[in-house]
Protein backbone atom coordinates (compact mmCIF):
# COMPACT_ATOMS: atom_id res chain seq x y z
CA UNK A 1 0.00 0.00 0.00
CA UNK A 2 0.98 3.46 -0.61
CA UNK A 3 1.65 6.09 2.21
CA UNK A 4 -1.88 7.60 0.52
CA UNK A 5 -3.58 4.15 1.94
CA UNK A 6 -2.19 4.54 5.31
CA UNK A 7 -3.83 8.28 6.21
CA UNK A 8 -7.11 7.60 4.23
CA UNK A 9 -9.41 7.24 1.81
CA UNK A 10 -11.02 10.84 0.81
CA UNK A 11 -14.31 11.42 -1.75
CA UNK A 12 -13.78 15.24 -2.97
CA UNK A 13 -17.71 16.62 -3.97
CA UNK A 14 -16.60 19.64 -5.69
CA UNK A 15 -17.75 21.24 -8.90
CA UNK A 16 -14.98 24.15 -9.48
CA UNK A 17 -12.84 22.54 -11.42
CA UNK A 18 -9.97 24.52 -10.87
CA UNK A 19 -10.82 24.29 -6.51
CA UNK A 20 -11.31 20.51 -7.23
CA UNK A 21 -8.07 19.88 -9.10
CA UNK A 22 -6.11 22.52 -6.15
CA UNK A 23 -7.53 20.73 -3.10
CA UNK A 24 -6.99 16.99 -4.50
CA UNK A 25 -3.18 17.83 -5.41
CA UNK A 26 -2.65 19.29 -1.63
CA UNK A 27 -4.82 16.53 -0.15
CA UNK A 28 -2.91 14.28 -2.42
CA UNK A 29 0.82 15.80 -0.74
CA UNK A 30 -0.60 15.37 2.40
CA UNK A 31 -0.68 11.26 1.47
CA UNK A 32 -4.29 11.17 1.06
CA UNK A 33 -5.61 9.13 -1.89
CA UNK A 34 -8.24 11.19 -3.70
CA UNK A 35 -11.13 10.37 -5.46
CA UNK A 36 -13.08 13.34 -7.01
CA UNK A 37 -17.04 13.95 -8.12
CA UNK A 38 -18.41 16.93 -10.15
CA UNK A 39 -21.94 16.40 -8.89
CA UNK A 40 -24.45 14.89 -6.60
CA UNK A 41 -25.22 12.33 -8.87
CA UNK A 42 -21.66 10.86 -9.70
CA UNK A 43 -21.01 11.53 -5.41
CA UNK A 44 -23.87 8.93 -4.80
CA UNK A 45 -22.64 6.59 -7.29
CA UNK A 46 -18.94 6.74 -5.86
CA UNK A 47 -20.37 6.37 -2.30
CA UNK A 48 -22.20 3.56 -3.37
CA UNK A 49 -19.04 1.64 -4.88
CA UNK A 50 -16.13 2.36 -2.40
CA UNK A 51 -15.35 3.00 0.70
CA UNK A 52 -13.92 6.41 2.13
CA UNK A 53 -12.75 7.66 5.56
CA UNK A 54 -14.00 10.84 4.65
CA UNK A 55 -16.44 12.92 2.13
CA UNK A 56 -15.76 16.51 1.73
CA UNK A 57 -19.23 17.64 0.27
CA UNK A 58 -19.92 21.42 -1.42
CA UNK A 59 -23.13 22.36 -1.54
CA UNK A 60 -24.25 23.98 -4.34
CA UNK A 61 -23.54 21.15 -7.14
CA UNK A 62 -25.01 19.83 -10.17
CA UNK A 63 -28.08 17.23 -10.57
CA UNK A 64 -28.26 17.29 -6.99
CA UNK A 65 -27.27 19.34 -3.99
CA UNK A 66 -25.00 18.63 -1.09
CA UNK A 67 -27.16 19.18 1.67
CA UNK A 68 -29.23 16.39 0.16
CA UNK A 69 -26.65 13.73 -0.85
CA UNK A 70 -25.32 14.47 2.67
CA UNK A 71 -29.32 13.21 4.14
CA UNK A 72 -29.31 10.50 2.02
CA UNK A 73 -26.06 9.39 3.57
CA UNK A 74 -27.20 8.83 6.38
CA UNK A 75 -30.78 7.62 5.84
CA UNK A 76 -28.95 4.73 4.14
CA UNK A 77 -27.28 4.39 7.68
CA UNK A 78 -23.87 5.14 6.30
CA UNK A 79 -21.43 6.97 8.81
CA UNK A 80 -18.71 8.12 7.05
CA UNK A 81 -17.55 11.69 8.26
CA UNK A 82 -19.06 14.30 6.42
CA UNK A 83 -16.84 17.32 5.99
CA UNK A 84 -19.64 20.10 4.47
CA UNK A 85 -17.37 22.93 2.57
CA UNK A 86 -19.53 25.94 1.11
CA UNK A 87 -19.56 29.36 0.57
CA UNK A 88 -23.05 29.87 2.25
CA UNK A 89 -22.08 31.14 6.16
CA UNK A 90 -25.15 32.10 7.28
CA UNK A 91 -26.12 30.47 10.78
CA UNK A 92 -29.37 28.72 9.29
CA UNK A 93 -27.09 27.13 6.28
CA UNK A 94 -24.42 25.25 9.06
CA UNK A 95 -27.45 24.48 11.18
CA UNK A 96 -29.48 22.82 8.60
CA UNK A 97 -26.19 20.85 7.09
CA UNK A 98 -25.09 19.57 10.74
CA UNK A 99 -29.15 18.47 11.30
CA UNK A 100 -28.74 16.44 7.93
CA UNK A 101 -25.84 14.85 8.69
CA UNK A 102 -22.65 16.62 8.26
CA UNK A 103 -19.85 16.46 11.08
CA UNK A 104 -18.50 19.66 10.16
CA UNK A 105 -18.89 22.57 8.02
CA UNK A 106 -16.15 25.61 6.69
CA UNK A 107 -17.08 27.89 4.98
CA UNK A 108 -15.27 29.28 1.47
CA UNK A 109 -13.17 31.05 0.73
CA UNK A 110 -10.83 28.92 3.71
CA UNK A 111 -7.64 28.71 5.07
CA UNK A 112 -6.13 25.28 3.68
CA UNK A 113 -3.89 24.65 7.29
CA UNK A 114 -6.92 25.00 8.92
CA UNK A 115 -8.93 22.35 6.59
CA UNK A 116 -6.50 20.31 6.80
CA UNK A 117 -6.34 20.13 10.47
CA UNK A 118 -10.19 19.56 10.10
CA UNK A 119 -10.03 16.73 8.03
CA UNK A 120 -7.23 14.62 9.82
CA UNK A 121 -8.80 15.19 12.90
CA UNK A 122 -12.37 13.83 11.55
CA UNK A 123 -10.63 10.80 9.89
CA UNK A 124 -8.82 10.11 12.85
CA UNK A 125 -11.81 9.87 14.95
CA UNK A 126 -13.34 7.91 12.67
CA UNK A 127 -10.39 5.22 12.31
CA UNK A 128 -10.47 5.00 16.18
CA UNK A 129 -14.36 4.01 16.52
CA UNK A 130 -13.54 1.58 13.76
CA UNK A 131 -11.01 -0.07 14.94
CA UNK A 132 -11.01 -1.79 18.11
CA UNK A 133 -7.87 -2.98 18.16
CA UNK A 134 -4.86 -1.81 16.48
CA UNK A 135 -3.16 -5.35 15.13
CA UNK A 136 -0.05 -2.81 13.23
CA UNK A 137 0.60 -4.00 9.65
CA UNK A 138 1.82 -8.09 10.26
CA UNK A 139 -0.50 -10.50 11.99
CA UNK A 140 0.40 -14.24 12.73
CA UNK A 141 -2.13 -16.89 13.58
CA UNK A 142 -1.08 -20.42 13.57
CA UNK A 143 1.23 -20.89 10.82
CA UNK A 144 -0.10 -17.92 8.68
CA UNK A 145 0.86 -14.45 8.35
CA UNK A 146 -0.41 -11.59 6.92
CA UNK A 147 1.20 -8.42 5.86
CA UNK A 148 -2.01 -5.25 6.12
CA UNK A 149 0.63 -2.80 4.24
CA UNK A 150 1.57 -4.96 1.62
CA UNK A 151 -1.46 -7.01 0.76
CA UNK A 152 0.21 -9.97 0.68
CA UNK A 153 0.00 -13.56 2.87
CA UNK A 154 2.58 -16.67 3.76
CA UNK A 155 -0.54 -19.49 4.37
CA UNK A 156 0.50 -22.74 6.65
CA UNK A 157 1.44 -24.48 3.31
CA UNK A 158 4.51 -21.64 2.96
CA UNK A 159 2.41 -20.70 -0.57
CA UNK A 160 2.38 -16.80 -1.50
CA UNK A 161 -1.16 -15.26 -1.61
CA UNK A 162 -1.47 -11.57 -3.42
CA UNK A 163 -4.72 -10.31 -1.10
CA UNK A 164 -7.36 -7.65 -2.56
CA UNK A 165 -8.20 -4.05 -1.27
CA UNK A 166 -11.19 -5.64 0.01
CA UNK A 167 -9.81 -9.02 1.26
CA UNK A 168 -7.08 -7.22 3.31
CA UNK A 169 -9.71 -4.66 4.47
CA UNK A 170 -11.71 -7.31 6.05
CA UNK A 171 -9.84 -9.53 7.40
CA UNK A 172 -8.12 -6.67 9.49
CA UNK A 173 -11.99 -5.69 10.95
CA UNK A 174 -12.37 -9.50 11.88
CA UNK A 175 -9.05 -10.18 13.22
CA UNK A 176 -8.87 -6.58 15.51
CA UNK A 177 -12.53 -7.81 16.83
CA UNK A 178 -10.99 -11.28 17.02
CA UNK A 179 -13.21 -13.64 19.66
CA UNK A 180 -16.39 -11.18 18.77
CA UNK A 181 -19.33 -11.38 16.36
CA UNK A 182 -18.92 -8.80 13.19
CA UNK A 183 -21.83 -8.10 11.61
CA UNK A 184 -22.79 -8.30 8.32
CA UNK A 185 -23.85 -4.25 8.52
CA UNK A 186 -20.32 -3.48 10.19
CA UNK A 187 -18.68 -5.25 7.67
CA UNK A 188 -20.84 -3.86 4.57
CA UNK A 189 -20.04 -0.03 6.12
CA UNK A 190 -16.09 -0.90 6.66
CA UNK A 191 -15.27 -2.70 4.06
CA UNK A 192 -17.81 -1.79 0.88
CA UNK A 193 -19.16 1.70 2.39
CA UNK A 194 -23.00 1.71 2.12
CA UNK A 195 -26.05 -0.78 3.02
CA UNK A 196 -27.37 -0.97 -0.31
CA UNK A 197 -26.69 -4.47 0.70
CA UNK A 198 -25.00 -6.62 -1.95
CA UNK A 199 -25.90 -10.39 -2.02
CA UNK A 200 -25.39 -12.54 1.09
CA UNK A 201 -22.81 -14.83 -1.35
CA UNK A 202 -20.63 -11.84 -2.14
CA UNK A 203 -19.17 -11.61 2.22
CA UNK A 204 -19.67 -15.52 2.37
CA UNK A 205 -17.49 -16.03 -0.90
CA UNK A 206 -14.72 -13.54 0.76
CA UNK A 207 -15.12 -16.20 3.53
CA UNK A 208 -14.82 -19.22 1.42
CA UNK A 209 -11.41 -18.24 -0.13
CA UNK A 210 -9.84 -16.87 3.56
CA UNK A 211 -11.04 -20.47 4.92
CA UNK A 212 -9.19 -21.84 1.52
CA UNK A 213 -5.92 -19.68 2.03
CA UNK A 214 -5.85 -20.18 6.13
CA UNK A 215 -7.47 -23.50 7.12
CA UNK A 216 -5.81 -26.73 7.22
CA UNK A 217 -9.56 -28.11 7.13
CA UNK A 218 -11.62 -26.11 5.48
CA UNK A 219 -14.76 -27.42 6.26
CA UNK A 220 -13.90 -27.43 9.88
CA UNK A 221 -12.12 -24.13 10.18
CA UNK A 222 -10.42 -23.48 13.25
CA UNK A 223 -10.10 -19.53 12.44
CA UNK A 224 -13.10 -18.04 10.30
CA UNK A 225 -16.48 -18.67 11.41
CA UNK A 226 -19.59 -17.96 10.22
CA UNK A 227 -22.73 -17.10 12.71
CA UNK A 228 -25.39 -17.40 11.07
CA UNK A 229 -28.21 -14.69 10.52
CA UNK A 230 -25.80 -12.37 12.54
CA UNK A 231 -22.41 -12.16 10.24
CA UNK A 232 -18.66 -13.60 10.98
CA UNK A 233 -15.98 -14.09 14.02
CA UNK A 234 -12.06 -14.63 14.11
CA UNK A 235 -11.19 -16.45 17.25
CA UNK A 236 -7.71 -17.68 17.96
Amino acid sequence: MSKATEQGYILLVEDEENLQEALKLNLAMEGYEVTCAGDGAQALKCISEEYFDLIIMDVMLPEIDGISVTEHVRLNNNDTPILIVSAKSSSAEKVLGLKKGADDYITKPFNLEELLLRIKKLINKNKRIQEKESIGDQYRFGKNSIDFKAQTAVNYRGENIELSRKETMLLKLLIENKNDVVTREKILQAVWGYNVYPTTRTVDNFILSFRKYFEEDSRNPRYIHSIRGVGYKFTI
